[in-house]
């Protein structure tokens, strides 16, 4: 178990309960990085709480003391999304203690969660994103460079198939299959999926494995022949400068960086070009569960926010072309 900003003040069964859910979230559920690193900052937040309120034993928390730290966390300023998420941090948390037989009774079981007002995701209309494209490719055609081809292939990636950006970094020149024209996608719990992907896309890639070699072969070069993990990232689809796997903040870098030439475009990251894709999709006339797929949602209800985005596009242009609006 990795060290936490209160674990110094917490009891021996408070730690030791606090390494066995981390080992279930990342053994058993098999949840991502990020969503590991959710929960127990999260249920650091409530330990920290609990061991200054002098409560050391799971079996000594009720359903009040929960509701405490969470009155506690909103008087901090937590937001709503945030309380909503501590709530079901806890709800996970205190039943696989219920399950396992740490506790008899659930604590967290009468929890209700804040209601937090639905926004709709900003996104990109069609031609922001033929514009965000066609100045990256103009740029890579005026610089020639390694890094500018990269880049082309990068945003024809992420908006050409609505991939996350974990997703992409994680990508090998493997999973690429130029005959069918998909590419196959490791997503969240280890789920595999196999999306489409556009010849813009494809293409954009094509060129890039043309030049992938110049920077694969740094690597190569300082790499320490007794190290068997020295050629790990040689499978990667795409590469840093260095030679290695790319990270995916360089891929968050890339994506603000071809947002800020299209004017007066909104400057959205890579999961923004996913919002656009599905938005899209949609617009186009693609059926729900069709996106659902692509996007590797679990639940059709995260899919249906992109119905409200283009159900109010269509109001906007009739406000703004209707003559009797």
């Amino acid at each position: 178990m990795t060290a936490t900003p209160g674990d110094q003040r917490w009891s021996e069964a408070l730690l030791q309960v606090f390494a066995a859910f981390d080992d279930h979230l990342r053994l058993e559920r098999l949840d991502s990085t990020h969503t590991v690193q959710a929960y127990l900052g999260d249920l650091t937040s409530l330990f920290d709480y609990l061991s200054g309120e002098g409560i050391s034993t799971l079996d000594n928390v009720g359903t009040a003391d929960l509701r405490s730290w969470l009155a506690a966390s909103h008087r901090a300023g937590v937001s709503a999304a945030t309380l909503q998420r501590h709530t079901a941090t806890i709800r996970v948390f205190f039943r696989w203690a219920l399950l396992r037989g740490t506790l008899d009774t659930d604590p967290a079981a009468a929890l209700r969660s804040p209601k937090v007002p639905k926004r709709l995701p900003v996104t990109l209309t069609l031609s922001e994103a033929d514009d965000m494209l066609q100045s990256a490719i103009a740029y890579a055609a005026d610089t020639g460079g390694v890094s500018g081809i990269r880049d082309v292939a990068i945003l024809e990636t992420l908006y050409g198939s609505g991939i996350r950006v974990s997703e992409l970094a994680g990508l090998n020149t493997t999973d690429i299959d130029f005959e069918r024209r998909t590419v196959r996608v490791l997503g969240k719990g280890d789920k595999q999926r196999t999306v489409p992907l556009g010849v813009p896309a494809l293409d954009a890639i094509a060129h890039w494995l043309e030049v992938r070699p110049q920077w694969a072969n740094k690597r190569l070069q300082r790499a320490n022949p007794l190290d068997t993990n020295s050629n790990s990232a040689t499978t990667a689809l795409f590469l840093g400068e260095r030679g290695n796997r790319i990270d995916s903040r360089v891929v968050r870098r890339v994506v603000h960086q071809a947002m800020r030439a299209v004017p007066e475009a909104p400057d959205i990251g890579p999961h923004g070009l996913r919002h656009a894709m599905a938005t899209h999709l949609l617009e186009g006339g693609a059926d729900l569960r069709s996106v659902q797929e692509i996007l590797g949602h679990s639940s059709l209800a995260t899919t249906q926010i992109y119905t409200h985005v283009t159900n109010e596009r269509l109001r906007a242009a009739f406000q703004q072309a209707h003559p009797r609006a």
